[in-house]
């Protein structure tokens, strides 16, 4: 192609599904037109936002930790320096360099492709094919937090790790983001393909399962907070999880942490917008014995004002008569 043919491609005909081809000739161009695959594969990295977001990771909760533990560095914002750098001769940087390249060069040695297999066990031993089915099916989300590919890049985990028999059959793949991977490691069996599946659950007459018809207030990937219909005082909200389930201490930690997320919303929204607020009563009826109407768990959040009530002492201790006005702390 010729300049003005480049030109026409890069900005009428060339379709973008992903950075890949604009950072593969951007580094083509700074080569002088021509560079290795390994070359365009760091070009590449560098703009990956997922892959510099796990090596932030890395360097401040692991290698930096480790090197301010020590003395070593300092750390000030986002930024590391070694303190007495400027205090160093370029002969004693030359020197303190070669060191660390001896190190470096001295563990690879050692080690060998075993430092990368944290990154790599399952990219080299499946087949391209194999993968995307296994990303494909997954509808390119992890299994276990739901991220989208687009968000975080995902990995092929083995469910079964290889080093306890685990097989690249496709029944023992499954699809994590680069965070659940880490986490589960190569000790853990567990399979989190049908975690998704569960939070669609949805049941046919429950008046949350279908919040379309409600004031939606606020909402996240898992849980909805609308405007309680037979409110006890004005504001009065609800939470509640997408996903069916009646009993509240069946939600899944990433459920509980988002209906946490939007009573918080929730109750800054209403304090900033009603200065008369001055106090909330967060209740939860779980059970038909402890009141609980609509058999899908639900949070009300109930905003309180000054002489509301005659005597607000007890709180949630009345939902039993006779027991909110105690003496007791």
């Amino acid at each position: 192609m010729n300049y003005t043919e480049l030109c026409d491609f890069l900005q009428n005909r060339m379709q973008m599904s992903h950075i890949y081809q604009p950072v593969m000739l951007l580094t083509l161009l700074r080569h002088g037109g021509a560079a290795t695959k390994r070359e365009i594969s760091r070009w590449i990295l560098s703009e990956d936002q997922s892959q510099l977001e796990y090596y932030d990771q890395i360097v401040s909760g692991m290698v930096g930790k480790v090197l301010r533990r020590h003395g070593v560095v300092s750390l000030s914002a986002e930024t590391f320096r070694i303190d007495s750098f400027d205090e160093l001769t370029s002969a004693q940087v030359g020197n303190l360099i070669r060191i660390c390249e001896s190190k470096l060069a001295e563990y690879i040695a050692k080690r060998g492709d075993r430092i990368w297999e944290h990154r790599n066990r399952s990219l080299h031993l499946l087949s391209g094919t194999l993968r995307y089915e296994v990303l494909k099916d997954a509808k390119f989300r992890c299994a276990l937090c739901g991220i989208s590919a687009e968000e975080k890049a995902l990995e092929v985990d083995h469910i079964l790790p290889r080093k306890h028999g685990g097989t690249n059959e496709y029944s023992n793949l499954q699809a994590l983001c680069y965070s659940c991977n880490a986490m589960k490691q190569d000790r853990d069996t567990t399979d989190f393909r049908s975690v998704n599946e569960m939070y669609s659950k949805r049941e046919l007459g429950c008046p949350f399962c279908d919040p379309s018809a409600r004031k939606l207030l606020h909402e996240n990937k898992l849980s909805v907070c609308v405007a309680d219909e037979f409110p006890v005082t004005t504001c009065h909200s609800l939470v509640f999880p997408r996903r069916h389930v009646s009993d509240f201490f069946d939600l899944t930690p990433a459920e509980r942490n988002s209906v946490d997320a939007l009573l918080h919303l929730r109750r800054k929204q209403i304090t900033e917008n009603d200065v008369s607020v001055s106090g909330f009563n967060v209740g939860i009826n779980n059970g038909e014995t402890a009141g609980q109407t609509v058999m899908h768990a639900h949070v009300h959040l109930i905003p309180r004002r000054s002489g509301d009530t005659a005597t607000p002492r007890g709180g949630v201790r009345h939902v039993v008569p006779g027991k909110g006005d105690f003496d007791g702390h």
